[in-house]
């Protein structure tokens, strides 16, 4: 190798001040080739690394090499120096393990999950627990329905039988309740945090206490478990105020009270009401922040974590951004708004302190970190409103669609404690997801509404792939809507404006009265003539 490359090679990877980049184009094993973004970080080291390993080395054509030894680039950990090492014996060949895999859940997410896991080169078959109508009917995966993803027993005794090789935990709810706990004690790869760990979403005054002691940036709040401290609390700071409640509650647990008794009205329905039920029975009051919101998802093994691509979602009901806070209502990948400065900021402030501080509480997380973030208007910072430990929804459905690596061996490798030797690839261009709901959520709505015309939809245009959240079949054959959030309209284009056509060109071909959909998906980063021709 050429000492002038070496030592521009040292030079560019001092510990905690430099971003170390390679260029090169990183190679799939199944793709011919890609775009790559492969960072991770490992310990205190917060250089940024774009690797390719030797896996994907070895099935390329004409990848730059010096001499004959190609690089595969590594953080050191948390020893003091970074290191860059040489694979010469590429040995490392890429493995022909065929795994079957357990999918937790049965909503949105979890078809975006079975649909990019079914079409990892490693797995034989995806099993979905409960699943959905839409996932069934997909070929995505085969559901289960009859298997309660509460009961642990149960659970375990169908991986034995069946010969799992991976679980993957999509909602939170059996998170929460240890089931990531107790198939991990029977020897269950199991891709999802410990009961412990995911309190980082159970509990928003477990994840506010975290950020203090280890100086995550957060907005400003206090813990209340009576009602008429939490008053007082909020007519000393005034509104604009948020009210959140402590638990799970279902993505309805926060309120945004734009005035002193909204704020009130929100404490009342938690702490007196009990409409959240023990959810609801200790309450954050946080200071509210303006700004725009971003998610930012990163896969953690307990010591490394890698970002993946950015996100951004539409809370909100309404078209610009108005009503009540839903699950979501939309997405887009990827966000304008997180520049490679800022993740890499969000990376070493917010993602890595969270990482180091939960191995050192004693319990280590191994899943995904979905962190809302708000970047602040007037300091262009950004701080973290929750943490979720799953995969967000609808924000998966957009990923899941772009993300080109074996998902398989993806997750394998965090169960394993093996990220740093992970890259992931994306496809180009960008991906918009259209939430379809039924009429009158996110409060009371109907059941059993007939939706049509869903094959037609998905062949209106190029890369367009409903995703099912909530349907199952009536007695006719036909789909039927069985919850709030029912369709996730997603589609992928070159760009977002061609991403924003073929979603709503799909949404316009579905036939379903009892639904409704946000028409401004992608605003903040679409031009505004975008709108103006659509309505």
């Amino acid at each position: 190798m050429a000492s002038s490359t070496a030592s521009t090679l040292s030079a560019s990877l001092k510990l905690n001040s430099y971003l170390c980049r390679s260029s090169r184009p990183c190679f799939s094993n199944y793709k011919t080739c890609c775009c790559s973004s492969g960072w991770w970080y490992s310990g205190h080291v917060n250089p940024r690394i774009s690797w390719s390993s030797s896996r994907h080395l070895k099935s390329a054509r004409n990848v730059p090499s010096f001499g004959n030894s190609r690089f595969v680039f590594k953080c050191a950990g948390p020893a003091s120096d970074p290191s860059v090492s040489i694979d010469s014996s590429q040995n490392d060949s890429a493995s022909d393990e065929r795994v079957e895999v357990l999918v937790i859940g049965g909503g949105g997410r979890e078809h975006a999950l079975c649909f990019a896991l079914q079409r990892s080169p490693s797995c034989d078959v995806v099993f979905c627990a409960p699943g959905n109508a839409g996932i069934s009917s997909s070929g995505d995966a085969t559901c289960i329905p009859d298997l309660d993803v509460l009961d642990s027993m149960a659970v375990i005794s169908f991986c034995q039988k069946q010969g799992i090789g991976l679980v993957v935990v999509g909602p939170e709810a059996p998170l929460v309740s240890g089931l990531a706990n107790d198939l991990v004690k029977a020897g269950i790869p199991t891709f999802g945090p410990s009961s412990e760990a995911a309190d980082l979403e159970g509990s928003k005054d477990f994840m506010k206490n975290l950020c203090d002691k280890y100086g995550i940036p957060t907005a400003k709040y206090k813990t209340f478990t009576d009602p008429s401290s939490a008053k007082l609390y909020i007519e000393e700071q005034g509104a604009p105020i948020v009210v959140k409640a402590d638990g799970l509650a279902a993505g309805k647990g926060v309120i945004v009270a734009m005035t002193v008794e909204e704020a009130y009205e929100a404490v009342d329905s938690m702490l007196v009401e009990g409409v959240f039920g023990s959810a609801g029975c200790k309450v954050i009051i946080e200071e509210y922040l303006e700004g725009e919101e971003a998610s930012f998802f990163a896969l953690v093994d307990g010591e490394n974590a890698i970002a993946l691509e950015s996100a951004q979602d539409h809370k909100r009901v309404g078209d610009g951004d108005t009503g009540p806070n839903t699950g979501g209502m939309g997405a887009y990948s990827p966000a304008p708004i997180l520049t490679q400065e800022l993740q890499s900021l969000v990376m070493q402030s917010i993602i890595l302190p969270t990482v180091q501080g939960m191995a050192a509480e004693g319990c280590k997380f191994v899943g995904v970190l979905y962190a809302g973030l708000m970047i602040e208007k007037k300091s262009g910072m950004p701080k973290l409103i929750e943490y979720n430990v799953r995969f967000g929804d609808p924000e998966c459905q957009v990923l899941m669609v772009r993300l080109e690596s074996d998902l398989v061996q993806v997750l394998l490798s965090a169960c394993r404690g093996e990220l740093s030797r992970v890259t992931l690839d994306w496809s180009p261009g960008s991906a918009m997801v259209v939430v379809m709901a039924s009429n009158g959520y996110p409060g009371t709505y109907e059941k059993g509404s007939v939706i049509q015309n869903l094959e037609e939809a998905e062949l209106v245009a190029p890369s367009v792939k409903i995703f099912h959240a909530g349907t199952a079949f009536d007695s006719d054959g036909n789909f039927v809507a069985t919850g709030g959030r029912v369709l996730g309209v997603t589609a992928k284009g070159r760009n977002l404006e061609e991403a924003h056509e073929r979603a709503y060109q799909a949404v316009e071909a579905i036939n379903w009265p009892g639904g409704f959909y946000r028409h401004d998906i992608g605003w903040r980063a679409l031009p505004k003539k975008q709108f103006a021709k659509q309505n």
